[in-house]
């Protein structure tokens, strides 16, 4: 497995922050007629901030880590192909340029900037930026997560402490489950204490890392929308597996991902939402 530093981290980091104030902020609110499209569906949009940040941040890893496979999420959208070099590659990075799109491309400050890195099938770093506060949650692997300010100032994520199943609240995103587990799923959530929606993973993943929510329950696996923030909730003291109990691949696309504070709790949400 690849080694990455700290010092790799911030490079990262900075990468995502140059986007996001040259290629994102300034068309935030300034989109104009043709600068948003679908693609797969009215729901699944792409805009022209999302190709021009990836290209920028694309162009600043190839040119920081010579070698590194970049798997962009725009850029798998016209080759998928790029996807089945994750597992191989000594060192590769996911990058979702606007995570959020819906979100962005209506106006609302919910959205984010992020990418995770990956060497031999296993995430080691990842980044979750927000352009609107400017503040950045970042991991490495074995090493902690943390927020960091613009100014350089950070403090150490922590999930939440684990509740009862009845006190849990989060997100249950059941829009990509196939039948019966998506309506099995939408029928028993008034089992939780209860269930948001941000349209968002990056900025659901900044709220359960950093100990604001119990539980995350995915239903799609792309890794740009996962590998960053499950290595945040994974070095902020969580747990989190597959729906079949194993554990998270980020060269996995299919089934889904539970979040939870510990391996308790992500039993007990298991079976009251997913159960016989």
């Amino acid at each position: 497995m690849t080694l990455f530093t700290r010092a790799d981290l911030a490079v990262l980091d900075t990468i995502l922050r140059e986007a996001s104030a040259a290629d994102i902020m300034p068309r935030f609110r300034r989109l104009a007629e043709g600068d948003v499209r679908s693609k797969t569906g009215p729901l699944d949009l792409v805009t022209e901030a999302d190709e021009a940040a990836e290209r920028r941040i694309t162009a600043a890893l190839s040119c920081a880590f010579p070698g590194a496979v970049i798997v962009g999420e725009e850029a798998t959208s016209a080759d998928p192909a790029l996807l089945g070099a994750l597992g191989a590659a000594d060192l590769a990075f996911v990058v979702d340029p606007v995570d959020g799109t819906s979100n962005f491309a209506w106006g609302m400050p919910l959205f984010g900037c992020m990418a995770a890195a990956i060497s031999k099938g296993e995430v080691i770093g990842a980044v979750i930026h927000d352009p609107i506060v400017g503040m950045s949650a970042m991991a490495l692997r074995g090493a902690g997560a943390w927020n960091e300010e613009a100014d350089g100032r950070h403090h150490d994520l922590k999930v939440a402490t684990p509740v009862p199943l009845d006190q849990m609240s989060g997100s249950a995103n059941w829009r990509f489950l196939p039948e019966p587990q998506r309506t099995r799923v939408g029928t028993r959530l008034d089992r939780v204490a209860a269930s948001y929606g941000y349209r968002c993973a990056a900025h659901e993943y900044r709220l359960i890392a950093n100990g604001h929510s119990h539980y995350l329950l995915y239903g799609k696996l792309m890794p740009w929308d996962h590998a960053p923030g499950w290595l945040l909730h994974q070095e902020a003291g969580g747990y989190s597996a597959q729906f079949d109990g194993t554990p998270y691949r980020p060269t996995v696309t299919e089934g889904g991902l539970i979040c939870t504070p510990d391996e308790t709790s992500w039993h007990a949400l298991h079976q009251a939402l997913l159960g016989d």
